[in-house]
C-alpha cells in the first residue's frame, strides 16, 4: 500500500516539475518527491505491507 502511495506521490511530483506549476514551499516538487522516497523505504523496510511473515505462533 505505501509502495502505491509513494508511486502516486512520484508522479505527483514529476508533474509539478513537467509543468512548471509554481507552488509554495510545502508542495514543491522537491518535498513531494522526498514524502515518495520516505513511502517507498517505509514500504521496503516491511512496514504498511499488511501481511504478517514474522514468527507465528503455533499451539
Amino acid at each position: 500500500m505505501l509502495g502505491i502511495a509513494a508511486a502516486v506521490l512520484f508522479f505527483i511530483a514529476f508533474l509539478i516539475n513537467a509543468a512548471d506549476i509554481s507552488t509554495n514551499d510545502v508542495f514543491a516538487s522537491t518535498n513531494v518527491m522526498l514524502i515518495g522516497l520516505t513511502l517507498l523505504a517505509l514500504h521496503v523496510a516491511g512496514i504498511g505491507s499488511g501481511l504478517r511473515t514474522g514468527a507465528s505462533r503455533r499451539r
